[in-house]
């Protein structure tokens, strides 16, 4: 029989492990659940005589991996993957997949809450400013890009996107304006809002020269993931720009440093919040579970990452 693992140091919603249940288990397979647990060492332990496994933000390290002897499939339940070990999962042919579009709503709606937020002053009672009328620069749009996008038009800003993968006229179909280069867009915009992954061309990519292109009254909002920012770059534009602010749902490595200079012109969520939704953990649990039961059944690799 197939057994599955559902490894969530942060666990789905109650009813989303439901659902998972309802899917792996009407497949005729074996459900195995490891929540909450206290080391990466539970992790290893737990993969050895399983035939697929369910991440959140958990890491399929190359350890964890090569301990499934097993070991064919491992699903991220949602986007972002490289919390995946994708070379060691090659090596040992377990294909690796995420569940893109499951969470894109819940991160969407976040982005444009913690515009509000900072643009409000995080609501300490001072007079903000408002969202209308402002330039939004979407830096990559995919699934979450196209719906902050939309949302942005709902709040009456200007909306910029760049993507090199998505051809001009594609973008432009959403009523978007398109520009070639994140340098023209970072230069356009007051507001950033970032959906680029973090691999070897975007880690700290977001460096510097970029943000100093920004005008004034530059917020940059941040739902991808914190290796992407050169945070020595960021350090220097919060030192040299009274009217930068930034705010992220991923705690940057420099945090006591903005917290002992910068306080009011950031914000950090304590941890990554941007699926943190009850309809994007039911969405991304269910797709995961459906994907490993299509995988065995239909041999589908639709959604493979390595």
């Amino acid at each position: 029989m197939i057994k599955v693992l559902v490894a969530t140091d942060k666990p789905f919603a109650p009813v989303a492990v439901e659902g998972i249940r309802k899917t792996i288990e009407g497949a005729g397979y074996e459900l195995k659940l490891l929540e909450k647990y206290i080391s990466q060492s539970d992790f290893v332990k737990a993969v050895e005589d399983v035939d697929a496994v369910i991440i959140r933000s958990d890491k399929a390290t190359k350890e964890v991996i090569e301990a499934g002897k097993k070991l064919k499939i491992i699903v991220r339940a949602g986007a972002g993957y490289d919390n995946i070990d994708l070379a060691a999962a090659t090596a040992r042919k377990v294909v690796a997949m995420n569940t893109p579009g499951q969470n894109s709503n819940a991160v969407a709606e976040l982005a444009m809450g913690m515009m509000v937020y900072m643009a409000r002053n995080l609501f300490n009672g001072s007079s903000g400013t408002e969202l209308k009328g402002k330039k939004i620069g979407i830096h990559a749009f995919g699934n979450v890009g196209q719906l902050v996008g939309q949302l942005a038009k709902g709040f009456g800003m200007d909306v910029y996107a760049c993507d090199p993968f998505i051809p001009s006229d594609q973008i432009e179909k959403h009523g978007v304006k398109a520009l070639n280069s994140p340098e023209e867009l970072y230069a356009k915009c007051q507001y950033i809002s970032l959906h680029i992954p973090a691999n070897e061309k975007t880690k700290k990519s977001i460096n510097y020269e970029l943000l100093s292109k920004m005008p004034r009254g530059a917020t940059l909002v941040n739902t991808a993931r914190k290796e992407v920012i050169d945070e020595e770059g960021l350090m220097k534009i919060f030192a040299e720009r009274s009217d930068f602010k930034y705010i992220s749902d991923i705690e940057p490595d420099c945090k006591n440093d903005l917290v002992t200079g910068y306080a009011g012109r950031f914000f950090f969520t304590p941890k990554k919040m941007g699926a943190q939704t009850a309809e994007a953990n039911i969405n991304a649990g269910i797709a995961a579970a459906r994907q490993i039961v299509d995988f065995f059944e239909k041999g589908d690799t639709t959604f493979k990452v390595n």
